[in-house]
């Protein structure tokens, strides 16, 4: 006998209802995983920012004192070495550390051979270094870089060690043991180098300064992060971890060589205090985006990988990152444009006010990296380190391009037509993610422009207020800088700005539950 009708029906209803149930399951699973993920990131973000801050805000400090004791020339003459050492540790690091945090299952295996294999590949390169030394010395004239190149090298080999560890605390999100090992390095390197400098040193000063730093940084992450290799070594895991690395590191050797061709053109067609000048004003700028744009990288390339498959939430996560950053960045960009001229003359002095015209244009030009960061770690994070290959190459053809015509003119003009380029690759990098996750480069400059908007605005108001404020620079500097997150958060409030009310609220419900 079958079931009455009444009791079938019933029946039926409760077997209709058991996937809603399921579904309602699988949604609350679904926002409490969310839930986490955000709470990961926002902590990651704190701990990365606060890294960067502190760990730049020291340098910093720490730059003002060694200008002061050291030459344009000096700095220029390590700036040139320093192309080629970054070059040679783009190879031992980028795209393996990358591929290291985008893998969805890095094991203990993963890590430990491209830790071995990375030790093996800095050997190489300084090796490569340590006989080129006596051709860069005479390519730029100037025997001195010789052992200069020989010495700065052997950074290669605790930088490969940190690019594995920095990989593994992205991926666990253990940031906060990178801030300590940070600072320390910072505060270590940073104490040698005044000393060096002081006692008459003289270039060495910042050679010791920045070997210092990478032994202390990664001596420190040995003690701070839990990570630790093992006796574990298998070449095929380095080969499929290279399957996915090599292009990374193709577009990174491609990026940075490009980038650093302003240094190699300035320090051989011009001299050595001209790149001193350059690489000052590029350092202030370049401080803010390290600051905020890198820590918002470290921190987005894991959360937009464990989100890799869900192209709605990835892109939501990467409008959000846009807008967060660029609502942080472009005021300090564009503050930092208006009050140029008082803060070199407060901070360094007067012989290097010559490096102001190249500060503002740096300034505009990393103004963009806020969509340049966020569009490409999308792209790696959801698996097309071809498209971020082939982006490279596109770039950096044109920007090879506006080199041959710049390098016609004079320095500036070369620096300016570098920010032009940088504009225009904002379109080159959000051109893909039109079609991998719905978000048009249009829709992003959308998302941009109140806070580009406001920045403009606070920025000609400062720049006017050097003109009407009394005392010396450092009162003059101290006023603009006060005057000017006033008017930027003043204007964010009153146009009820979405970044502001998003920061305010979410400030406002982690200090409640504190």
């Amino acid at each position: 006998m079958g079931l009455p009708p009444r009791r079938l029906r019933a029946g039926k209803q409760e077997i209709c209802r058991r996937p809603a149930v399921n579904d309602c399951l699988t949604e609350g699973n679904k926002r409490l995983a969310e839930t986490e993920i955000k709470g990961q990131v926002i902590k990651g973000l704190f701990w990365k920012i606060s890294e960067n801050f502190g760990a730049q805000g020291l340098q910093f400090v720490i730059s003002i004192l060694l200008a002061r004791l050291l030459t344009p020339a000096e700095y220029g003459l390590v700036g040139i070495v320093m192309i080629f050492i970054t070059l040679a540790n783009v190879t031992v690091q980028s795209g393996f550390s990358t591929a290291l945090i985008q893998k969805k299952n890095s094991d203990e295996t993963d890590f430990s051979s491209v830790f071995y294999f990375g030790l093996c590949l800095a050997a190489a390169m300084y090796g490569a270094l340590f006989f080129a030394a006596p051709a860069i010395a005479r390519f730029y004239q100037n025997d001195v870089l010789v052992p200069i190149v020989r010495v700065l090298a052997f950074i290669l080999f605790p930088g490969s060690v940190i690019s594995v560890q920095t990989a593994y605390v992205s991926r666990k999100m253990e940031f906060k043991g990178l801030f300590k090992a940070t600072i320390c390095a910072v505060v270590v390197s940073g104490a040698a180098s005044i000393w060096m400098a002081y006692t008459g040193f003289g270039i060495w000063a910042i050679v010791g300064q920045q070997l210092s730093y990478y032994v202390v940084l990664m001596v420190c992450l040995f003690w701070t992060v839990t990570w630790r290799p093992g006796l574990v070594c298998s070449f095929v895991r380095v080969v499929r971890i290279l399957s996915f690395g090599w292009k990374l590191l193709v577009a990174s050797l491609i990026d940075t060589l490009f980038n650093n061709l302003y240094g190699l053109i300035m320090g051989k067609i011009y001299n050595e205090e001209l790149l001193g000048i350059y690489n000052r004003g590029d350092q202030f700028p370049k401080l803010i985006v390290n600051n905020l744009g890198a820590a918002i990288q470290a921190v987005l390339l894991p959360a937009f990988s464990s989100r890799q498959g869900e192209a709605a939430e990835v892109r939501s996560m990467v409008r959000r990152a846009i807008r967060t950053s660029s609502f942080l960045v472009l005021p300090m960009l564009f503050g930092l444009f208006a009050v140029a001229d008082t803060m070199v003359l407060a901070l360094l002095g007067e012989k290097w006010l010559v490096c102001v015209p190249y500060l503002r244009i740096m300034c505009v030009a990393y103004s963009f990296w806020p969509i340049h960061i966020t569009n490409l770690q999308a792209i790696n994070a959801v698996g097309r380190s071809d498209v971020f290959l082939k982006l490279e190459v596109i770039k950096k053809v044109v920007g090879i391009l506006g080199l041959v015509v710049g390098i016609r003119y004079s320095p500036i003009v070369l620096v300016s037509i570098k920010a032009a380029l940088d504009f225009l690759s904002t379109f080159i990098n959000a051109w893909p993610n039109k079609k991998l996750l719905g978000y048009s480069i249009g829709s992003q400059w959308k998302d941009i422009m109140p806070s580009m908007a406001l920045s403009l605005v606070m920025c000609a108001l400062v720049y006017g207020l050097q003109f009407a404020l009394p005392g010396g620079p450092w009162m003059k500097l101290i006023l603009q800088i006060l005057a000017g997150a006033g008017i930027y958060g003043g204007l964010a409030w009153l146009f009820k700005v979405e970044s502001f009310t998003y920061l305010f609220n979410l400030v406002s419900v982690r200090m409640g539950r504190r």
